[in-house]
């Protein structure tokens, strides 16, 4: 069974509802998430940190979320900050101060895992100290230590928020785990006695927000429950499946929801692939569509195509339908969110990627070898432009022909149902396609 919303959208009264990036994130998730979230029980994080971004803008206000799960909109919602989330306790009390400060109450919505790994001020040290060493060939992370985190868990090393109610544990580990770092930089000025007391601070702040997960989990599905994921970053930023090294550090795909939350896969009911209507990505890494000319810096400037998170300009350029069905593969979306059509609005002709032709051979998919792109000769489908506005359109047969040939070859070609478009910022310009 499905709830059918006030604006039309299903969210499954079975199972758990995913959403999820197909490019390269800032595809617009927390714009759909928050809509879902109208209907929904719970809305969940699954993996990333405050490396995230999502922006919501409701009436006149607008919420800027990086850690905290968009659900907490929605009055009636209850959030979750999964296990395999990391957390920098700082910027998790700055930002629920800064949404209260909105008109947002987040009085028993909010909860964490006590599994959850926590981010502290050396990882972020550590994520600059390593972009530094890398010079030219730097990822260009975020800063934010979310990398260095999810190291120190993968050697076992990392600490967990269950750590802060044991405290010779956690200072033992704290003080370790700065003492290797400076064997691995050198001696570097540090304010241990700083952080941890701050943290003894923190850990008394953050008692009320600890909870069993999986238990908090089980018992959400066991009762019913609509529940929500909020996938981060996306698909080719995974640490397995996207443009390695150029990638976060957790797995952003349909599988980090189940390692990330301790539920069982048969228990994803659906899982929507959120697609901006052309493609971006911030930092460095392959970006094989992108447009270094008139058309770039059009997407950009109307496309207001700035990081949530950092502030930077995204590289933008044509949609590549290589990526996003090499994502659908991987995420088995049930559905698409095609967001900022209108961006396209202007320009007379469009152009979609469908494949890469590397030493003579075509490609439908994206090649594990990143330098094998260098040389790509990218296969474009060129489409006629519509030169008319589609903001704020309601209905499919307002869609201007030319739009409804676009959405329907990317329909086509990646052989998933766009079942949402966006036409405009606002929290209501989303055409939902029937």
């Amino acid at each position: 069974m499905a709830l059918v919303t006030e604006t039309g959208v299903n969210v499954s009264d079975e199972g758990i509802t995913v959403v999820l990036g197909s490019q390269w994130g800032d595809e617009g998730k927390g714009k759909l998430v928050d809509i879902l979230c109208d209907s929904v029980d719970v809305c969940a994080r699954c993996q990333g940190g405050n490396n995230a971004g999502h922006t919501i803008k409701v009436n006149d206000q607008t919420y800027d979320f990086h850690i905290l799960p968009s659900g907490l909109v929605n009055p009636k919602c209850v959030n979750l900050i999964g296990t395999g989330v990391v957390v920098y306790l700082p910027a998790f009390f700055d930002e629920l101060e800064d949404l209260e400060k909105k008109g947002l109450d987040s009085t028993n919505r909010i909860f964490m895992s006590d599994r959850a790994q926590l981010v502290f001020d050396f990882h972020q040290r550590a994520d600059a100290l390593n972009e530094a060493e890398l010079g030219k060939q730097s990822i260009g992370t975020t800063g934010k230590g979310i990398g260095p985190a999810y190291s120190t868990k993968a050697t076992r090393s990392g600490i967990r928020v269950h750590h802060l109610y044991h405290w010779d544990e956690f200072e033992a580990r704290y003080r370790k785990n700065v003492s290797d770092l400076k064997k691995r930089y050198g001696a570097f000025e540090y304010d241990i006695e700083g952080e941890l007391a701050r943290y003894k601070e923190l850990a008394e702040k953050l008692k009320p927000y600890v909870v069993d997960s999986v238990t908090f989990m089980h018992n959400a599905l066991k009762q019913r429950k609509r529940i929500l994921v909020e996938g981060a970053n996306a698909l080719m930023l995974d640490l397995d499946f996207g443009t390695y090294p150029f990638v976060t550090s957790s797995n952003t795909t349909v599988g980090g929801v189940c390692t990330g939350l301790g539920v069982p896969p048969q228990r994803v009911a659906s899982s929507i692939g959120v697609t901006k209507a052309y493609t971006t990505r911030v930092g460095a890494g392959p970006f094989p569509t992108e447009q270094l000319n008139e058309i770039g810096e059009h997407l950009q400037s109307v496309g207001r195509e700035y990081g949530v998170t950092t502030g930077r300009k995204r590289r933008c350029g044509w949609l590549d339908l290589v990526v996003v069905k090499y994502s659908a593969m991987i995420n088995g979306y049930t559905s698409l969110n095609l967001t900022k059509l209108d961006i396209l609005d202007a320009l007379p002709e469009v152009k979609i990627a469908v494949a890469y032709v590397i030493d003579g051979k075509r490609y439908e998919t994206f090649p594990a070898d990143l330098s094998s792109l260098e040389n790509a000769e990218i296969i474009y489908e060129t489409l006629p432009g519509w030169q008319t506005s589609t903001v704020g359109i309601t209905r499919w047969d307002q869609m201007p022909e030319n739009a409804k040939k676009y959405i329907q070859f990317i329909e086509d070609f990646i052989g998933v149902p766009i079942g949402f478009i966006g036409v405009g910022p606002g929290r209501n310009e989303m055409l939902i396609k029937e």
